[in-house]
């Protein structure tokens, strides 16, 4: 990186992996600093410079972002009474605005007009495309496919950046384990190392091998906490969570976005036990700043600054205004708190000014970064920006889309549909609809650029194959009208495709769900069709998992086909006709019902854990199997897939060393497919109780038919560490349980790897990468 980016520089820090003596309790406990390092700023030239020439309310424009417009309606707040406040210094960040021309004139008023010539940063959530629109973030995470999320990134930050945009919102890498919260379809699902890895993928796509480029964009690592985790899955509510699990599940892909040098992180609206994430100085400051080492810069959530007043831990605007500056918050998101009454808590307590100046350092700090001092109208391309969209960027989201769909069941073979298979009626007013395909936080996607599920099976049909329509029923009605024309569409059919869910606007934020099962209507509608006794394939749309007991166990075939954006049709049509053997795997179990979420394969065993037999007291619901409908890493393929025998390099390991597993992977099918080989771990025996499985690798392998390749995986005791104290990962001698399978509940090889000595870590022990190789 360049010398102008600020250093942070800790006074203490822990080895990345030391081993410690034979009492653990005593060398560990040695080890630990007394208190968080001390960290200490330093400034570029240029940020120093200006920071000692800005004027008090300078430096309070620099924190302030304002919204240009609405998500819908962008830049409709950019009046010439705005350009004034751009020329007064006022403003340091809008969002909700885009286009290469517009932000262009509004960037030129900036330096060419303001007294000290500061740039300002754009900003829009980009999500999942700009206006390319691939699949819905928990859909892309079901790929179990790093590069395939590094591609998708990309292709939004080159056209994001073409309209002017210097920053994205996102990823969102919140774990979710309650599918009953709307905000897991923005997200990578129910696992910290599969969380963290996707995490890091995304940074890579969206700030490349060059922040100042003018085709990348800085990436927000969000919701910095626990924001996944509300209770009951209600949206903004309180996460009340032991700091085991905070640290051990939700933090991790925090601590690998940081890692991968994620240029912000937007703090979370909810509170964890009653602090809000806004306004907590141990997490921003004690664990991402002086911990980790972060030196990026925070950003609130939308209004969150203001909201710390209904939280109850603020009176006034000037009280929320103190508390986010001093917990870390560097820039307010659209509440003018800062910009409107910071100056009031700083001449109440002057030490604030210190804080100030290093909000406003890594706000200076970021703009320098993006080259945005340099080269302000590098992000300012007519002629790109008129060139989205392309033949290239649709064939990458149409091959992802493809990747993503993972087969749910596949009984006697169902699919693929081959030529000749005849009359096939698509059922379902979601087959026609683009627009919910391109999911919540489409950016600049419309649904006339989609291609609908309906229009990709009838256009990508074989030969002989007749596909006939009915829209039966729509989800967001409960009118029934249509159901006798789908009922007899599907009776004169040799093949149903029924594509059945949720509309689009049934989840994102603010879109928590008590009821897990498909809208009534969906309902109706699937039970009216699968009465018929035809051949049945399911389509399941949705941003969630849902509740489908009834179609598991009456439909031939079901797919999970999320939301695909604007290549939906031609990527399902795929699928359907064996063009591409289905190889997704879910991120999150799907429940049996409602009330068996959250649900998660990597609980605690407990004192009495789980057991089938009902006469036995055990920690299970009396009227439900134990399992999931779908387990964590579940899903199905054309071809098949036979597991070698696993080999470890060798038996022990201490701390530092790493040991490498082996195995064979055989496609014993007769097409080609991928398998997504899973690798697990256990530890049996340890200080604390930990649970019964959690993942530690995976590999999208590809396979032709009869094809065989060797799979390793290599890992370290850091790996298998335990949470202890922020900053602090205890590595315990003893064995390890390591499994490999095709899913958390296929586990096909096991070997055990023992630790030969105790030890600790600085890393979250999921935030670390397990080596991956495929000959």
């Amino acid at each position: 990186m360049k010398s102008s980016i600020p250093v942070l520089v800790a006074a203490a820090a822990l080895a990345a992996c030391q081993p410690v003596a034979s009492d653990p309790d005593s060398a560990v406990a040695a080890t630990l600093p007394t208190a968080p390092a001390e960290q200490v700023a330093i400034w570029s030239p240029r940020v120093a410079g200006l920071l000692a020439e800005m004027t008090l309310e300078e430096k309070l424009g620099q924190l302030n972002q304002v919204a240009g417009g609405r998500s819908r309606n962008l830049n409709s707040r950019l009046t010439p009474d705005e350009l004034d406040r751009v020329r007064r210094g006022e403003i340091g960040s809008y969002l909700h605005v885009a286009g290469a021309a517009p932000l262009g004139a509004l960037q030129q008023v900036a330096v060419e007009e303001s007294r000290l010539g500061i740039p300002l940063l754009f900003a829009m959530d980009v999500v999942h495309g700009y206006r390319t629109i691939f699949p819905v973030p928990i859909a892309m995470a079901s790929s179990w496919d790093t590069d395939d999320l590094v591609t998708a990134s990309r292709i939004a930050a080159d056209e994001a950046s073409a309209a002017g945009l210097h920053w994205t919102f996102a990823p969102m890498i919140d774990i979710a384990r309650d599918p009953r919260w709307g905000r897991i379809v923005e997200g990578g699902g129910s696992d910290p190392y599969l969380g963290a890895r996707l995490a890091v993928a995304q940074v890579t796509g969206f700030q490349g091998d060059d922040l100042t480029a003018g085709n990348t964009i800085m990436a927000t690592a969000k919701h910095f906490g626990a924001y996944g985790a509300p209770i009951g899955g209600r949206d903004y509510g309180t996460a009340d969570l032991s700091e085991r699990s905070l640290h051990e599940i939700y933090l991790p892909p925090f601590h690998a976005a940081s890692a991968a040098g994620s240029g912000s992180m937007m703090t979370a609206f909810n509170d964890i036990a009653g602090v809000p994430s806004t306004a907590n100085e141990h997490l921003i400051d004690d664990v991402l700043r002086a911990r980790w080492g972060f030196d990026g810069m925070i950003v609130s959530d939308w209004n969150a600054v203001a909201e710390l007043i209904n939280h109850g831990v603020a009176e006034t605007r000037v009280q929320a205004a103190a508390l986010a500056l001093r917990a870390g918050v560097d820039m307010d998101m659209t509440s003018a708190v800062f910009a409107n009454d910071l100056a009031a808590a700083i001449e109440a307590e002057p030490a604030l000014m210190a804080d100030l100046d290093r909000a406003v350092g890594h706000v200076l700090t970021a703009k320098e970064r993006l080259g945005l001092f340099d080269t302000p109208m590098a992000y300012h391309d007519a002629d790109r920006e008129a060139a989205m969209l392309t033949e290239t960027a649709r064939a990458e989201a149409r091959r992802i889309a493809a990747r993503s769909i993972v087969l749910l069941q596949n009984r006697d073979g169902a699919l693929p549909l081959g030529a000749g298979t005849g009359r096939v009626a698509v059922i379902g007013a979601l087959a026609e609809d683009a627009s919910t395909q391109l999911g919540s936080w489409r950016a600049r996607g419309t649904p006339d650029t989609g291609i609908s599920l309906l229009d990709g099976l009838r256009d990508e049909a074989p030969a002989g194959v007749d596909i006939r329509y009915a829209s039966g029923a729509d989800p967001r009605s409960d009118d029934l009208s249509g159901l006798p024309e789908a009922v007899a569409e599907a009776m004169a059919a040799d093949h149903v495709i029924l594509v059945v869910g949720e509309d689009y606007d049934l989840s994102g934020e603010a879109r928590s769900r008590s009821d897990l099962f498909m809208p009534a209507s969906q309902r109706a509608l699937a039970s009216a069709v699968l009465d018929t006794g035809r051949p049945v394939t399911v389509v399941l749309v949705s941003g969630r998992p849902l509740a489908i007991p009834d179609i598991a166990e009456r439909a031939d075939a079901v797919l999970a086909s999320w939301m695909l954006g604007v290549e939906a049709g031609p990527a399902l049509a795929d699928i359907i006709y064996g063009r591409v053997s289905p190889a997704g795997r879910l991120p999150v179990s799907f429940p049996r019902t409602t009330g068996q979420a959250p649900f998660t394969y990597s609980e605690y065993p407990g004192g009495r854990p789980a057991d089938p037999d009902l006469s036995n007291d055990s920690n299970r619901f009396h009227d439900l199997p134990i399992t999931p409908l779908y387990s964590f890493g579940h899903g199905l393929s054309y071809a098949a897939f036979e597991y070698g025998e696993l080999q470890l390099d060798r038996t022990a390991v201490a701390p530092g060393e790493t040991a490498r597993l082996t195995l064979a992977v055989t496609n014993t099918g007769d097409r080609a497919g991928d398998e997504v080989v899973q690798l697990y771990m256990r530890d049996p025996v340890a200080s604390v109780a930990r649970p019964r499985l959690e993942l530690r690798g995976f590999a999208r392998v590809a396979l032709e038919a009869g094809e065989t390749r060797s799979v390793t995986f290599a890992l370290e005791p850091a790996q298998f560490a335990i949470f202890q104290s922020p900053g602090v990962w205890r590595i315990e001698a003893g064995d390890i349980e390591l499994s490999v399978g095709a899913s958390s509940a296929d586990l096909r090889q096991s070997a055990r790897l023992t630790i030969t000595g105790d030890g600790v870590s600085d890393r979250p022990a999921t935030a670390i990468a397990t080596g991956v190789e495929v000959e």
